[in-house]
């Protein structure tokens, strides 16, 4: 079985207990006000949306916000919440959405189920679904927070510098590095200079 698989599995055969965890606090009501401060439009895409509660407070500040899960149950628990905002079924490895149809992508707790060898091509599929001026949050995890989560889940677990490398491959500028405890919290832009261009397409060298 697939890291992704074990993961999807483990959700959906506990999905009202996760569906409650997460419910509980809103990511982007607690650190999204970097990110609203540098967006330069209005329409969002939340990857890995789980049951909808980072959609919810971008719905109430006015964003025209679309998310996106792997898991069918946190879908259906995110429509409930969300009964006007549009909910899609995808894989972040190959968004589902056209070149440059939004302004920001937000990533909470959902790019550490992505396997180390897909990492470099999901962000590339944030980079792509972006316009010019636009920006990316990802928060991702340093270290467990608690000694078992590896379990039923995959997750991957990322130095400062290391998140800092992969976003700049996929041609993104990062603007701010943060750790918490357990948590990286990154924001990049999208890269505008030669350089980070070359750097994000494989088929280019200096």
């Amino acid at each position: 079985m697939s890291e992704l698989s074990r993961t999807l599995e483990e959700y959906e055969s506990d999905a009202d207990a996760y569906v409650r965890k997460y419910c509980a606090e809103s990511v982007a009501a607690l650190y999204g006000d970097l990110f609203f401060d540098v967006l330069a439009g209005d329409r969002l895409l939340d990857v890995g949306c789980g049951p909808g509660s980072d959609v919810s407070t971008f719905d109430a500040a006015g964003y025209d916000a679309v998310g996106l899960d792997l898991t069918a149950s946190f879908l259906r628990a995110a429509r409930d919440r969300n009964p006007t905002a549009p909910f899609v079924r995808g894989d972040m490895r190959d968004l589902p959405f056209e070149d440059g149809a939004f302004d920001g992508v937000w990533s909470s707790a959902s790019f550490l189920h992505v396997p180390r060898s897909d990492a470099t091509v999901t962000l590339r599929e944030f980079r792509r679904v972006l316009r010019p001026d636009s920006v990316v949050f990802c928060l991702v995890k340093r270290t467990p927070t608690t000694p078992d989560e590896s379990r039923d889940r995959h997750f991957e677990y990322y130095r400062p510098d290391e998140i800092r490398a992969l976003l700049e491959r996929a041609a993104f500028e990062p603007v701010r590095v943060e750790t918490e405890e357990n948590w990286i919290r990154t924001l990049a832009r999208v890269g505008t200079t030669e350089a980070t261009r070359v750097a994000g397409d494989p088929e280019r060298s200096p």
